[in-house]
């Protein structure tokens, strides 16, 4: 079946897939987790943490154990959009660092998630990672080139390409990897059929107003899906603070350096926090969690 509907795509201008399949290579990230335990393993609440060890970091704890119970402060918009002009402007980080760690953060979430070896089809593990325009989309590249890396399929929809040349050049690496761009969005059939699971880059936490073309068709098509969803920092369409109980609601969310009000909306299974760039002195600020291993 997934065969048959990778071909369908190929046969409609959709999209051309290159047959190799890149070495899986390890990369490891500190990452927080806030796992949302359903079932029999009971309930962690959002405030809490738990504490994933580094591969090869004797210091760290094992993924069950649990680390000091510590609140977490959830952002509004204007906070977030603060601490992203103190990390260029205070800390000189730049706009392209930040988005290669964020990238790196998401992918390695989302392989600690969902394992090639888990996947429907684990001799063909194809990813769809949808981007927008602004730098939630630049993430979403980033995190494509690095699941190419670890042994995924990524193909990327991104129908709204910036003409920055940060992002031209983000286009250029995935394209020089043999990851394909799809020329249009396949119907939600289709999508559940030739993919794994959707990474959700569209739209982050700088989104106001309605959704406009081409996006306003997307995000219906996303929610009709019934392979998970893995939002970066934000789902897509949803108010930073307030969320959108009749929105898209990802199984998976990625916060970068510290979660969104929204995210306290969150119901999906799996929550992280990823990004963890930010310098000790900003974190002191108490506009974001000291993260401890």
């Amino acid at each position: 079946m997934l065969r048959t509907a990778l071909f369908r795509l190929s046969q409609s201008g959709i999209i051309c897939r290159t047959a190799a399949i890149d070495a899986s290579r390890r990369h490891s990230t500190r990452l927080t987790v806030i796992e949302r335990h359903l079932g029999k393993q009971g309930c962690v609440s959002i405030q809490h943490t738990r504490s994933m060890a580094t591969a090869g970091d004797s210091k760290g704890k094992g993924a069950g154990e649990e680390s000091p119970k510590q609140e977490v402060k959830f952002l509004g918009q204007e906070e977030a959009q603060k601490i992203d002009q103190e990390l260029f402007n205070e800390y000189n980080y730049s706009v392209d660092q930040l988005m290669e760690l964020a990238g790196l953060s998401c992918a390695t979430a989302i392989a600690k998630t969902y394992p090639v070896s888990t996947l429907k089809n684990s001799d063909d593990p194809t990813v769809l990672i949808c981007c927008g325009p602004g730098n939630n989309g630049g993430d979403g590249l980033v995190c494509a080139r690095h699941l190419k890396l670890f042994g995924y399929f990524p193909s990327v929809y991104y129908p709204k390409r910036s003409e920055k040349q940060l992002f031209k050049n983000l286009t250029t690496q995935c394209e020089l990897m043999d990851i394909p761009f799809l020329n249009h969005l396949p119907s939600p059939q289709l999508i559940d059929q030739a993919y794994s699971f959707v990474v959700d880059a569209i739209f982050g936490f700088s989104f106001k107003g309605e959704l406009r073309p081409p996006f306003k068709e997307v995000i219906p098509t996303l929610k009709e899906l019934s392979i998970p969803i893995c939002s970066i920092d934000v789902p897509s369409g949803w108010h930073v603070e307030n969320g959108d109980p009749n929105g898209l609601q990802p199984e998976m969310l990625i916060s970068l350096t510290a979660p969104k009000k929204c995210a306290k909306l969150f119901k999906g299974k799996y929550h992280f926090l990823g990004g963890r760039f930010v310098p000790a002195d900003l974190e002191k600020k108490d506009c974001i969690l000291q993260l401890k291993q």
